[in-house]
C-alpha cells in the first residue's frame, strides 16, 4: 500500500478550506465568547472511564482505546468533549453558580453514522452548567442559531424532542434494558409493526401510546394532539410544557417537533435539539443537521458534582461544506530581495495586519494562490522608495 493512503474516513484538510475552517472556527467562538462563555481546552486522551462516564454504549463504540505505557491503564482518545468538560466545571472549577463554557477541538470516532462523514469531526461546542431552568435550555438555541448564523446560514429550522416523553409512557412498567434499548431502536426508526410485536404483553394503554408516538411529529399541534392521546402524567405534562414554551421563544426558527426521536437517549435528561439548514436541490429543498443539543444533567455525577447541564456541538469540517466559501483576503505582492528599503517595508506592512506575499526568484509567473490586488514596487519618482499600487488587470485598464 502506498504510504499516503489515508485510513477510511480520515482526510487532509487542504489550504483553501483550512483557510475557511479557521474563519468559521474565530467566529463561532467570538460569537460565544459576546455570551459570555469562557474557552476551555481539554486533552485528546483521556483515561477511559472519565471519557465515557454517562455517555451509555453508543459513546463506548465510538471511542477508540489504547493502553498507556506508563501506567498501564487503559486510555481512550475523545469521542465527544462534553463528558471532559464536565469533569473540568465538577473537579477543576468547582464554581457555586452558573459556569458557561465552550470549547473547539479535534475528536475521533472510531465509525461513521453516516455515508461520507468524517472519523475526526472538528467539535466546537457550548455548554451552561448550574442552571436546571428552561432560561438555560433557550440559550442554548439561541446561541446556536447565533452560531450558525454567523458561518453564513440563513434559513434553519429547530427539531425539538424530550426523552421524558418515553420516559413518562413506559413509566408504569418495569423492562429490562436489552426491552428498552429495542423499543427505543424501533421509535427512532418509526417501525410501528416492530413496536407492537415489542409491546405484546405490555398492559394495553403503554402499548396503546407506544405506537403512537411515531406518528406525533410535525408542528407545534403535536403538543396539543400529544396531551390528548397519551396517558396524562405530572412527568409528561412538564415535558410537553416545556417544549411548547421554548417554541414560543425561538424567534427566527421554523420548529417542528417529534416525539420519537430519540437520538442519543442515553444522554440526555430532558430536551434535546437540532438544528438544520434546508439545501436547495433539484425539487424540494434537502435538510442537513448542522448542530445538535439539549439537557444532560447527568454527565458530572461520577466527577461527586450532579449538576445541572444543557449545551451543544457542531461538525466544522461539516459546517463549512454547507455554507458559501467566503472571499479571498486581500493581498500585497512584493519582489523577493536583501534591499533594507524593501525589507523594512514588507515588515511594515505585515505588522499592520496586511498579507505580503514575496515572489521568490524563478517563480514571477507563477499564478498568485493569494488575492494580490496590489503589489510592492519601488516608484522612480520618489527616488526609488517602496510604495504600494494597485495591480492594474485587463478590466480595470
Amino acid at each position: 500500500m502506498s504510504a499516503w493512503v489515508l485510513p477510511d474516513h480520515i482526510a487532509d484538510v487542504l489550504p483553501s478550506e483550512a483557510r475557511h475552517i479557521e474563519e468559521l472556527r474565530r467566529s463561532l467562538l467570538d460569537t460565544a465568547r459576546g455570551y459570555g462563555y469562557e474557552l476551555v481546552m481539554p486533552p485528546l486522551l483521556e483515561h477511559l472511564e472519565s471519557l465515557l462516564t454517562g455517555t451509555g454504549e453508543a459513546l463506548d463504540l465510538q471511542t477508540f482505546k489504547l493502553v498507556d505505557q506508563l501506567s498501564g491503564r487503559t486510555l481512550g482518545l475523545r469521542a465527544d468533549s462534553t463528558p471532559q468538560v464536565a469533569r473540568i466545571d465538577a473537579h477543576l472549577l468547582n464554581r457555586q453558580g452558573v459556569a458557561r463554557l465552550c470549547y473547539c477541538g479535534p475528536v475521533v470516532h472510531t465509525r461513521t453514522d453516516r455515508p461520507f462523514a468524517s472519523r475526526e469531526p472538528l467539535q466546537f461546542g457550548a455548554e451552561i452548567y448550574g442552571h436546571a431552568g428552561q432560561e438555560a435550555d433557550l440559550e442554548a438555541i439561541e446561541l446556536a442559531q447565533a452560531c450558525l448564523r454567523s458561518a453564513g446560514v440563513q434559513s434553519l429550522q429547530l427539531d425539538m424532542a424530550d426523552v421524558r416523553v418515553i420516559d413518562a409512557v413506559l413509566a408504569p412498567v418495569t423492562l429490562s434494558a436489552t426491552q428498552e434499548a429495542s423499543i427505543h431502536a424501533a421509535l427512532n426508526a418509526k417501525d410501528v409493526a416492530e413496536l407492537e410485536t415489542l409491546a405484546r404483553g405490555l398492559p394495553e394503554r403503554v402499548r396503546h401510546d407506544l405506537c403512537a408516538l411515531p406518528r406525533l411529529f410535525g408542528g407545534v399541534s403535536v403538543l396539543d394532539e400529544a396531551e390528548r392521546i397519551l396517558q396524562p402524567s405530572e412527568a409528561l405534562h412538564a415535558a410537553l410544557q416545556g417544549l411548547r414554551w421554548l417554541a414560543s421563544h425561538a424567534a427566527g426558527l421554523q420548529v417542528s417537533i417529534d416525539l420519537a426521536d430519540l437520538r442519543g437517549y442515553a444522554y440526555y435528561t430532558g430536551m434535546r435539539f437540532a438544528l438544520f439548514a434546508h439545501e436547495a436541490g433539484d425539487g424540494a429543498g434537502q435538510s442537513l443537521e448542522l448542530a445538535r443539543g439539549g439537557r444532560y444533567d447527568e454527565v458530572g455525577a461520577v466527577f461527586g458534582r450532579n449538576r445541572p447541564a444543557v449545551g451543544f456541538s457542531l461538525d466544522l469540517k461539516e459546517l463549512v461544506a454547507a455554507v458559501s466559501p467566503r472571499p479571498l483576503k486581500a493581498a500585497i505582492r512584493a519582489p523577493w530581495g536583501m534591499d533594507a528599503g524593501l525589507r523594512q517595508a514588507i515588515a511594515r506592512l505585515r505588522s499592520e495586519g496586511h498579507t505580503v506575499v514575496c515572489v521568490l526568484p524563478g517563480h514571477e509567473h507563477e499564478v498568485d494562490e493569494f488575492h494580490c490586488d496590489r503589489e510592492l514596487v519601488a516608484d522612480a519618482r520618489l527616488g526609488g522608495q517602496w510604495t504600494v499600487q494597485h495591480i492594474q488587470t485587463e478590466t480595470s485598464k
